[in-house]
């Protein structure tokens, strides 16, 4: 009988980046759209703002992904390069440091050392990495995965705002791209809430709250500044 279980953990950084880069495309955009046209200006400035913030917003997800994570790669391998010399230089003294992690873990004391010692035996680097510094296959530090995949998905997000501003006429534009980015917003926090295994509803209400928020407060900014045609 097959008992796996289906876990999520794995998805947890390419997730996180998908996430925040189409919410984060979806909102500015939507955002920067209603701004504008709030504004009273003609429909192609609107286009232009728009597509321009996509470019803008696509390269500096990737970049800040990429930096961002590339920073914890960094922070890892040095952690790893520490743990390999004292290896190389302390084993013994590992190899209790091992079995003590795991007799706290309920091991009795015989058979932590035996499962300290095989494990050493077979990769005592990868050991230390998973059960003394945390560093596992999962949660590894992936900065240009996450780039892309941050600025794929701020693209597509923002590709449906700039969409419905293209497609509506002007009096109506300002609706539909409202009305369109709240129903995206809700979806990707269901998806995104069923991809992690959390609550969906509770994940949808709270993304469209703020990107509402965001785009009520834009339109009010650039109605307040803005000159009629």
């Amino acid at each position: 009988m097959d008992i796996h279980e289906p876990h999520r953990s794995h998805r947890a950084g390419w997730l996180r980046a998908a996430v925040l880069g189409a919410n984060d495309g979806i909102v500015s955009t939507a955002s920067l759209v209603m701004g504008v046209a709030a504004a009273y200006t003609v429909k192609d400035d609107i286009l232009l703002a728009g597509v321009a913030g996509l470019v803008a917003g696509a390269m500096s997800m990737a970049a800040g992904e990429y930096v961002s994570v590339s920073s914890q790669a960094d922070v890892e391998q040095a952690d790893l390069a520490i743990e390999q010399r004292s290896l190389e230089e302390n084993s013994e003294l590992e190899k209790d440091e091992l079995a003590e992690i795991y007799r706290n873990r309920g091991l009795s004391p015989e058979l932590a050392e035996t499962v300290a010692a095989q494990l050493m035996a077979q990769d005592a680097l990868g050991a230390h990495a998973r059960d003394d510094i945390g560093i596992t296959e999962t949660s590894t530090a992936r900065p240009i995965q996450a780039a892309l995949a941050s600025a794929a998905a701020f693209t597509t997000g923002a590709a449906l705002p700039l969409s419905a501003a293209w497609l509506t006429p002007l009096p109506y534009l300002m609706a539909s791209v409202a009305l369109l980015s709240i129903i995206a917003l809700a979806l990707l926090g269901g998806i995104a809430a069923r991809a992690g295994g959390a609550p969906i509803i509770r994940a949808a209400l709270r993304v469209s709250f703020w990107g509402a928020l965001a785009m009520l407060l834009t339109a009010g900014v650039g109605s307040l500044f803005g000159v009629a045609a």
